[in-house]
């Protein structure tokens, strides 16, 4: 499945703008805010953990409004999970590709997007759970954001989990079903932005 997802990565990213009118090339980067959405517990609380976004992007135009947006991101993801006798943070890292699909004001602006994840673990770090972390995760994001005529550009995004993260034991063999919850700020700039 991993070699799948890095094929797929490599298609996109080499043949699409052969199919496309015109391409931008950029590097993205920002904050993420996140929790486990699934289950909920009485005894297990979960919070919102901070962390990071960064990589780079290609956008293929189809048109004057539609494109679509393949990403590479390395993305930190996780929560702070509390109950009675514990406390402690989760945190999983994954090479992430979203696919966006976009809509855009023609000369640049306010755009609208939405489009699949898929996630590949590259580290966890969990102290005090044991856990385990899945290789894949699945989801699916939208968001909003501006990207002027001269590539600098602002965007949010929520990514909703749709694969269980993995099997969490936490303070009394409790398996719940969590899913990543996500919310994207992100800073981004492209090149190549005028035929």
């Amino acid at each position: 499945m991993k070699q799948v997802i890095l094929s797929m990565a490599a298609a996109i990213l080499f043949s699409a703008p052969v199919f496309s009118q015109h391409f931008q090339l950029g590097l993205k980067a920002g904050a993420n805010i996140s929790n486990f959405s699934g289950s909920n517990l009485e005894d297990v609380k979960t919070n919102a953990l901070v962390g990071f976004h960064a990589g780079a992007l290609i956008n293929l135009k189809f048109g004057p409004v539609f494109s679509i947006q393949p990403e590479i991101l390395v993305s930190s993801q996780g929560a702070k999970m509390e109950s009675s006798t514990q406390k402690e943070n989760f945190k999983a890292t994954y090479a992430t590709l979203p696919i966006m699909f976009k809509l855009q004001s023609p000369n640049g602006g306010l755009y609208i997007e939405a489009g699949p994840q898929f996630g590949l673990k590259i580290s966890d770090k969990v102290s005090g759970i044991n856990t385990d972390v899945k290789n894949l995760d699945a989801a699916i994001g939208a968001g909003i954001g501006y990207h002027s005529s001269k590539g600098l550009g602002i965007g949010a995004r929520y990514i909703a989990g749709l694969s269980k993260v993995g099997d969490i034991d936490f303070d009394g063999g409790v398996n719940p079903n969590y899913k990543n919850s996500t919310i994207q700020i992100s800073l981004f700039y492209t090149i190549f932005n005028k035929k």
